[in-house]
């Protein structure tokens, strides 16, 4: 099977959308392989700082990255995060860390880091198919996928799904707060001159505000 053959639905859209919890149960419905693309840059940000590995010296390092950098994810069971594997460790929880957020925020607008990570991207493209969750997987990574969905939802719904997940960590934050993170994410995201966060023309646009995830679900397989 070559990969024109091989199936792919992207999952494109804002933080707090859904995206990560709708890929991964159509991973578990479907059988098939899945891309956490923010994971697999959590993931490179954690090796570049284990490794004292900067920007600066990324190109003259590229080869022995490219040697060591292989990641995949096992999407576990609902409700709990994608697994990322690397090394032939579960590094699920570090690269899920504040700090490793924010090295991963400050990489991944640098056209070198998108250039290394997009054929890592590609990889994942095995039988019998993949689910590709991120931001432009349909516009950039997969533009070529048959199935193309655009998740989104309000950002006030979005600031209350991000508020009971901290919750259920034992974390108390405040709803203004979380609000204005999102909207200057989302500012960010939309106006970044490399692979802006916008829905591919070919894309299914699905607001999930007033829908659970079994619903979204539901409603993405009626294109499928």
């Amino acid at each position: 099977m070559n990969d024109l053959d091989i199936p792919v639905i992207t999952i494109d859209g804002p933080s707090g959308a859904g995206k990560g919890t709708i890929a991964q149960m159509l991973a578990l419905e479907l059988s098939w392989n899945i891309l956490d693309s923010g994971a697999l840059y959590r993931t490179l940000a954690y090796f570049m700082k284990e490794n004292k590995i900067s920007l600066n010296n990324f190109k003259e390092k590229q080869k022995e990255i490219e040697k060591r950098f292989h990641v995949s994810f096992d999407p576990g069971v609902p409700g709990e995060p994608v697994k990322v594997i690397f090394e032939d460790k579960d590094i699920t929880s570090l690269v899920r860390t504040e700090e490793i957020a924010k090295l991963t925020s400050n990489l991944a607008t640098e056209p070198i880091i998108r250039g290394f990570i997009k054929p890592c991207q590609r990889d994942f493209m095995q039988a019998p198919g993949l689910i590709a969750d991120g931001r432009d997987m349909g516009t950039v990574i997969f533009s070529d996928a048959k199935h193309k969905i655009f998740l989104t939802a309000s950002a006030e719904e979005r600031a209350k799904r991000r508020q009971t997940q901290l919750k259920r960590q034992g974390l108390e934050v405040n709803m203004r707060s979380l609000l204005q993170e999102l909207e200057e994410r989302d500012k960010k995201d939309t106006e970044r001159e490399h692979s802006p966060l916008i829905p591919a023309k070919d894309s299914v646009i699905i607001d999930t505000s007033n829908l659970n995830p079994e619903g979204v679900v539901k409603e993405i397989k009626t294109y499928l």
